[in-house]
């Protein structure tokens, strides 16, 4: 083929200003000769290549010369971004062959079980963006529904890690703490961090948004301050503060995590064995050599027995022994929502509350924060067994906590805008008087959800009461904040049948656990 005939037969790079979260993907117009002569059909994957550069997208099909001409290939934010070419350089494009680690995926909706180079195959190829999303959901449903043992977890945990950058910062304590989640509210990390950095322990913490819940501690410190750090940033700020509240996915730790979540976060899905190798991957690539795990059980909580939270308990033990991470679990009280607050706006206010040790700051989110403080402050062997919680309350009431947290916000770039609760706001009230005996986290989770949460800052649900409160009928029991008008119908028709409360008799109130 002479050089004019190749030239005829590539197309002119165009982005297309369509943000497609994490996906690759490419848009050819009907009409395009390429698109008839190699008989691409939709949702078919391509490969798009030139001056050895390749990438592989998701094919979208149209009929609209203003997304994309004949002569024209384009591709989506994100994939125009990764494939780093300008606008109007000539490209090839070609069938994509199937990634061959699919076998793998495929052998485990039968129910067989993976090895390492298995896992390692998979996450390489979807780190390579070879894995539409729909090929990750297939991934993470048949894990999901199949199970990994301890050394599949294993395998996944050191595959994810190996599929990303892995930060060190050359001190043989750094520090880390996680929650696996299911508790609204929950805001620990906020408080935790600036109280064991003003101590002088180095905690940098990175962590993923929110997958199934109204906030991750992400979503809840962008109210505050910027939490996309470049690797370099996030470096100068850590060694220079002590300490981070940032979120891991710019600065390419274990990326196939946050690659997953993206498909987990619209399914609902959040396995045990995924998130084991999820929590532990980003620990270890964030440069962790401690970390304290809390994992809180209560009736509507992700752990609901004591029995299952000491095997989860077990299984992180397990793999955080075999690769090199000194890790201590909690199993702490999750009967309830920790905080008032619910939705990033409203858990930033719990926490300021806190540091600045207002009077009306929650109790529970303070003590709460205190105790795993001084678990973490207790990782220093300069500081006795038993001492940690006293240190850690020092530190906060001097208001020591208070300042670091501020030089944080500060050294990561403070938010402009001071960010509201929503406008439209509702309250659900008691249908009857008594106690409250019971409150339904994932019930008011889904509220808070329904309500923009956490997309909308300023969406959440506000608690009036806890449980052991006595409430009259008519009462509220909580507010519901909403930014915009389809999300507060949604939320407000959620709660028109249901409060999520139990209210009756004081001797039915729900059973509490805690172990520190």
């Amino acid at each position: 083929m002479s050089d004019e005939e190749s030239i005829k037969t590539r197309l002119k790079l165009r982005p297309v200003a369509i943000d497609t979260y994490r996906e690759n993907v490419a848009y050819l117009h009907r009409e395009c000769s390429v698109y008839r002569a190699e008989g691409f059909q939709a949702l078919a994957k391509i490969r798009v290549g030139c001056n050895g550069k390749q990438i592989e997208a998701v094919l979208n099909v149209v009929d609209d010369v203003c997304i994309v001409a004949p002569d024209e290939l384009g591709l989506s934010e994100q994939a125009f971004q990764r494939f780093g070419e300008p606008a109007g350089q000539l490209v090839n494009v070609a069938q994509a062959e199937p990634p061959l680690s699919m076998d793998g995926v495929r052998r485990k909706i039968g129910g067989e079980r993976l090895d390492y180079g298995d896992y390692q195959a998979i996450t390489s190829d979807i780190a390579k963006g070879r894995y539409s999303k729909m090929e990750m959901a297939a991934f993470l449903v048949a894990t999901g529904q199949n199970g990994l043992d301890r050394d599949e977890v294993l395998s996944l945990t050191r595959a994810m890690l190996e599929t990303g950058v892995r930060l060190s910062w050359n001190e043989p304590l750094v520090a880390d703490k996680h929650c696996i989640g299911g508790i609204p509210g929950n805001r620990t990390s906020l408080l935790i961090v600036p109280i064991v950095a003003a101590h002088g322990m180095l905690i940098p913490k990175t962590s993923s948004r929110a997958i199934t819940s109204p906030a991750g501690t992400a979503d809840t410190m962008e109210v505050l301050a910027r939490t996309d750090l470049a690797p370099e940033s996030l470096d100068r700020l850590v060694r220079m503060e002590r300490g981070c509240l940032a979120w891991g996915g710019t600065t390419r730790l274990a990326p196939v995590d946050d690659m997953l979540i993206s498909v987990e976060r619209p399914l609902g899905i959040d396995s045990q064995g995924q998130m084991v190798a999820s929590i532990l991957s980003k620990k270890l690539a964030a440069g962790a050599t401690h970390l304290l795990l809390d994992i809180p059980v209560g009736p509507t909580a992700k752990v609901r027995q004591m029995r299952d939270a000491m095997s989860l308990r077990k299984l992180f033990e397990y793999v955080g022994d075999r690769v090199g991470l000194h890790l201590e679990a909690v199993i702490t009280d999750g009967a309830q929502p920790v905080g008032r607050g619910i939705g990033p706006v409203l858990e930033v206010r719990d926490v300021m509350q806190v540091l600045e040790n207002d009077p009306e700051a929650p109790v529970d989110l303070r003590e709460k924060s205190l105790r795993l403080a001084g678990r973490i402050l207790e990782f220093d062997p300069d500081v006795r067994g038993g001492f940690g919680y006293s240190i850690a309350r020092d530190i906060l009431e001097s208001g020591r906590a208070l300042a670091k947290m501020h030089r944080i916000i500060d050294a990561q770039g403070r938010q402009e805008r001071r960010l509201e609760p929503g406008r439209l706001v509702f309250e659900v009230r008691a249908e009857r008087a008594g106690v409250v005996v019971g409150i339904d986290n994932f019930f008011l989770a889904q509220t808070a959800r329904l309500a923009g949460a956490p997309m909308s800052r300023g969406a959440g649900v506000d608690l009036l009461n806890k449980l052991g409160d006595t409430v009259e009928e008519g009462q509220p029991l909580y507010r519901v904040y909403a930014e915009f008008p389809a999300n507060f119908e949604f939320a407000r028709e959620f709660t028109r049948t249901r409060s999520g409360y139990s209210i009756g008799d004081a001797a039915f109130l729900t059973k509490t656990h805690m172990e520190f």
